[in-house]
């Protein structure tokens, strides 16, 4: 079955059950430096204030639990702000919740949006998880939007090697392009620091003589500055976009990478990642040779990615990576994934040629890569109730079994999947004697789904009869009805199933017996 893609994996938290968030009004809000919303006061809250910061969480995360206390600090120092900036909270798990997490697009935790204007204005937080930036941050988001440089001691303060920096040279501050500047600075101010000057002498980088007007990207990556003097505004923007951007995002601890990784997981492009000990004696061979590989492959539609395993558990675990096999080189494509372990620098780009070959067979010779498949081991025993289904045997038990396979898809850690798990057992004990019937479960978090099933939270339920019908349950979770529901939808028993393939076969022999003897043989034999 083909592989299940999954590319934002990597700022993601698998979704586990919660505790029900308890609603607060008006005067509750007052008592707490972080205020508590959720679907009942989100509207009203959000509406009476011009600047909310709304951190949407999970109670089980582990990021959202490390940042909980420095979030509830910097509440408490931005109230006091000369422009208050407000900051509140909402558990994205409550099922109560789960309207104001889709419509403000929450797939990992924490998620932390940026509220203007009585909310009609929208954008995402790209600053540090500690204390002391959240509160430097959220105060530059109230101020001006780009501030006014007039030394260089200040540009040297300002243009610091972390995140992208966009300084304005303008010969007056006026025209079309100081305004078109300013409109952009306002709308991108999430995401990037801008500043403007009419002295370009105190730049730390890059021609000091030009008069402007210009826009130069100061970054921390690639060739540290770029020029642009086209100021129509979609043009502005996407310069920003495209020069701000890393050739090879790097994966690591450092929070002024998160705005990036967001970026790189959701952009429609095969992911290239590459994990190493940053610590290995060879990583300036590696880094060179992943940047050398971005820009030999830049038109294959693949985005680079290079991570110190040290910070990559979580994406180890998911995807059931090993560190024993590090350095390793992992790919993720339309076609699958592919996986080249402990490998050395001077293999990257040929690995990646063959990559291309298994992708565009077509223009290549290369191509001999075999897709690698996250799975548990498949059981020695299975014979148990309820079947245990790994991703190197979904085949056997579901799709080629010929029989009536009611499959749920769990999560260890799930509270909903703990209190379904008794149900899916007492359905499985009921139905034992009916040999066509097979009820089963997939760890979703241990192994690769299948495209042909959705699983956007768990327990998440599918069946498929022996007549190839695929559906999903979203009825009741009682025993009751989840009998009735295989009962109605089920395909034909075994035996019958084979004698309606007899009766078919001599039905078509016989129409093609126009002397009767095929008939007359059957009949006294």
């Amino acid at each position: 079955m083909a592989v299940n893609l999954v590319l934002s994996f990597a700022l993601a938290i698998l979704i586990s059950s919660s505790p029900t968030a308890v609603g607060v009004d008006a005067t509750e809000e007052l008592k707490e430096a972080v205020l508590t919303l959720d679907a009942g006061n989100f509207s009203e809250v959000v509406a009476k204030h011009p600047f909310i910061v709304v951190k949407f969480y999970a109670p089980w995360c582990g990021h959202c639990k490390q940042l909980a206390p420095e979030y509830e600090k910097a509440a408490s120092i931005l109230r006091k702000n000369e422009l208050p900036v407000v900051l509140a909270k909402v558990d994205a798990y409550d099922e109560r919740n789960k309207e104001l997490k889709d419509k403000y697009g929450v797939y990992s935790y924490p998620t932390i949006k940026i509220m203007k204007n009585g909310g009609s204005d929208v954008r995402g937080y790209g600053g540090p998880r500690e204390a002391d930036g959240i509160v430097e941050y959220l105060k530059r988001q109230v101020g001006p939007a780009s501030l006014k440089l007039e030394s260089a001691e200040e540009a040297a303060h300002s243009v610091v090697d972390k995140g992208v920096i966009l300084v304005g040279v303008f010969p007056e501050f006026a025209g079309m392009e100081y305004e078109n500047f300013m409109v952009v600075a306002e709308k991108m101010r999430a995401d990037y620091d801008f500043f403007h000057t009419s002295d370009a002498s105190i730049l730390p980088r890059g021609d000091q003589s030009v008069k402007g007007p210009i826009v130069r990207l100061f970054k921390p990556f690639d060739e540290l500055f770029v020029d642009s003097e086209d100021f129509g505004k979609d043009a502005l923007e996407k310069f920003i976009e495209v020069s701000g951007f890393p050739m090879v995002v790097t994966y690591d601890a450092d929070p002024t990478n998160h705005k990036f990784l967001e970026r790189y997981y959701s952009t429609p492009s095969a992911k290239a990642m590459l994990f190493v000990s940053f610590g290995d004696d060879r990583i300036e061979s590696f880094k060179s040779q992943i940047h050398e590989a971005a820009r030999k492959f830049s038109g294959n539609n693949i985005s680079f990615l290079i991570g110190d395993v040290a910070d990559a558990d979580r994406v180890f675990q998911y995807f059931g990576l090993r560190e024993s096999d590090v350095p390793l080189l992992f790919m993720i494509a339309s076609t699958g994934k592919y996986l080249n372990p402990t490998m050395d620098p001077d293999q990257i780009i040929p690995w990646l040629k063959q990559y291309i070959g298994t992708s565009c067979p077509l223009i290549s010779n290369y191509g001999n890569l075999t897709p690698y498949v996250k799975s548990e081991p498949i059981p020695k025993v299975n014979d148990q109730p309820v079947k245990v289904v790994v991703a190197d045997n979904i085949d056997d038990i579901v799709f080629n079994s010929g029989k009536n396979v009611l499959l749920e898809f769990y999560a260890p850690w799930c509270g909903h999947c703990r209190k379904f798990a008794p149900i899916l057992e007492e359905i499985a004990v009921s139905l034992q004697d009916d040999q066509d019937i097979v009820i089963a479960k997939m760890d979703g978090t241990a192994n690769d789904i299948p495209t042909d099933f959705t699983v956007e939270g768990y327990p998440t339920i599918y069946f498929y009869s022996s007549s190839g019908n695929l559906l999903s349950y979203d009825g009741a979770r009682t025993a009751e009805e989840i009998i009735s529901f295989i009962n109605e939808n089920r395909g034909p028993k075994a035996g019958a199933a084979a004698a309606v393939d007899e009766k078919t076969q001599i039905d078509a022999v016989e129409e093609e017996d126009t002397d009767g003897l095929y008939t007359a043989y059957n009949r006294d034999y």
